[in-house]
C-alpha cells in the first residue's frame, strides 16, 4: 500500500464556497501506446486552479484530445482544493517536503521579493496568493512531481496562532487511555 500524503489527508475546500477560479495549465503531455493494431495516441494534461486568496488545488487529467484532458484536469482540480495558511502575502513558516524524487522547499520572504520559483511552483504560488516566496526544487524536477510536492508542502503549513490554541487545548484536556 502506497504512502498517504498530507495533501491526501488535508481537508478540502467546497468549490462553491469559492468564487473566481482561475486554472492554469502547466504541463500537457502526448502519451502514445503501441499495440499490435498500431499506436494509440492519448493526452495528459495537469491544471492547477485556485483563487488568488488561499483556495488552490491540482488535478491531472486525460484523454484523446488535448480540449478533453484539460478539462477532466481542471474538474479534478476544483474537488481537490485546500485552504493555505498565509502570513500577509507569505507563507506562515519555512516547509519542505518531498513527493517520489522531488524534494521542494518554501521559504517566507520579506514583502516585495516576489515569487522566486520555476514555472511549476510558480503557477501554483500566484494561484495561491502567495506573492512573496523563496522556492528550491531539488531532486527530479518533473513537472507532476514537482506540483504534487508543492501541493504537500502547502498542505503540510499550520498557522501558528491556531497550532499554539490547539497544542493548548490539547494539553489542558488529558488523552485517556
Amino acid at each position: 500500500m502506497g504512502k498517504i500524503f498530507a495533501y491526501d489527508r488535508a481537508p478540502r475546500v467546497e468549490p462553491d464556497d469559492v468564487q473566481h477560479l482561475s486554472e492554469r495549465v502547466i504541463l500537457i503531455r502526448r502519451i502514445t501506446k503501441v499495440t499490435a493494431g498500431g499506436k494509440n495516441m492519448r493526452f495528459n494534461a495537469l491544471v492547477a486552479v485556485g483563487d488568488g486568496q488561499g483556495a488552490v488545488g491540482l488535478g491531472l487529467g486525460k484523454a484523446a484530445a488535448v480540449p478533453d484532458a484539460v478539462r477532466k484536469g481542471e474538474a479534478v482540480a476544483r474537488r481537490n482544493l485546500i485552504r493555505v495558511p498565509k502570513k500577509g502575502d507569505s507563507l506562515p513558516h519555512e516547509v519542505q517536503t518531498r513527493y517520489r524524487a522531488s524534494s521542494v522547499l518554501l521559504k517566507p520572504a520579506v514583502a516585495g521579493t516576489g515569487v522566486v520559483a520555476g514555472a511549476t511552483v510558480r503557477a501554483i504560488m500566484d494561484l495561491a496568493g502567495i506573492k512573496d516566496v523563496l522556492t528550491k526544487a531539488m531532486g527530479s524536477t518533473n513537472p507532476i512531481n514537482l506540483a504534487m510536492a508543492t501541493m504537500e508542502a502547502l498542505a503540510t503549513l499550520r498557522d501558528p496562532e491556531q497550532e499554539i490554541e490547539r497544542r493548548r487545548s490539547a494539553q489542558a484536556a488529558p488523552a485517556r487511555r
